[in-house]
């Protein structure tokens, strides 16, 4: 049997860190805030999406704990809270990469079988 701690640890990180990240949208977000603090209005523009649908975003990630916020005056910088998510990210990134070549691959031999 699982232990006990390990599956309540399990249910939150689902809870907090990969339904937080289960949107493009916020995968997007994370990306274009990597290595460098922005206005809701810059990533807006570089995602080409309305102002509201990134902070309505951003709210859900500042809520889970995932980006944190910083005010210069009237402006709020947003940012990520820890790094270490973007290389949890690039590794899942390398991980389907991988596999969709391996699927290729197949793809290709079976075709090549075919013919």
């Amino acid at each position: 049997m699982m232990d006990e701690e390990l599956v309540k640890e399990l249910h939150l990180v689902h809870e907090q860190v990969c339904d937080a990240l289960g949107s493009p949208i916020r995968l997007m977000i994370f990306y274009a805030l990597s290595g460098k603090s922005r206005y809701v209005s810059d990533l807006a523009a570089e995602l080409d999406l309305p102002q509201p649908t990134v902070s309505r975003h951003l709210k859900v990630l500042r809520e889970r704990g995932l980006v944190n916020t910083r005010r210069d005056g009237p402006a709020v910088y947003y940012e990520l809270a820890d790094e270490r998510v973007m290389e949890a990210l690039e590794l899942m990134r390398t991980v389907l990469r991988d596999r969709l070549r391996k699927q290729a691959r197949i793809t290709e031999k079976s075709a090549q079988a075919m013919s």
